[in-house]
């Protein structure tokens, strides 16, 4: 009798101590799948924040090619969904070139816009100021587009 009892307690720890090594092992993995995750999912905003930016760059090289120039600093993004008040160029814009209104970033806040050289070589400068709203910053808080030299 004593033995059989010996067995069934040595056979009941073996199934606990297995049952908590399968437990740890499953929480490794879930912690390292995680971790990953949450790594991407971070770095969700940035990358449709550079989507956009690119997006609406495109647009507006359309819109230069119709009207011959970019908007300047102080007509901005809005000359994409608003016609000109400048009569000369009234004609040749053919828009809207959006079809509503400017989207803002992934933080909430418009893009900053301005018709100075980029540090990228391109005519204007088109960014987000990231998730801190601030210029500058690091990771989730850095610009994000095409950048100003200052």
């Amino acid at each position: 009798m004593k033995i059989k009892f010996f067995f069934y307690k040595l056979f009941t720890v073996h199934k606990i101590l297995t049952l908590l090594s399968i437990l740890v092992i499953i929480g490794l993995f879930i912690g390292l799948i995680g971790s990953m995750l949450f790594g991407r999912i971070e770095c969700g905003p940035m990358k449709a924040t550079s989507t956009q930016v690119k997006m609406l760059k495109g647009i507006l090289e359309t819109m230069r090619l119709d009207i011959g120039r970019f908007p300047t600093t102080e007509e901005g993004l809005s000359l994409l969904y608003t016609a000109p008040i400048d009569e000369a160029i009234k004609p040749f814009w053919k828009g809207p070139y959006l079809d509503d209104f400017l989207p803002l970033d992934p933080w909430n806040r418009p893009y900053q816009y301005a018709n100075i050289p980029s540090i990228d070589g391109f005519p204007f400068v088109l960014y987000s100021f990231g998730a801190d709203g601030q210029a500058g910053g690091k990771g989730r808080d850095a610009d994000v587009g095409y950048l100003s030299a200052q």
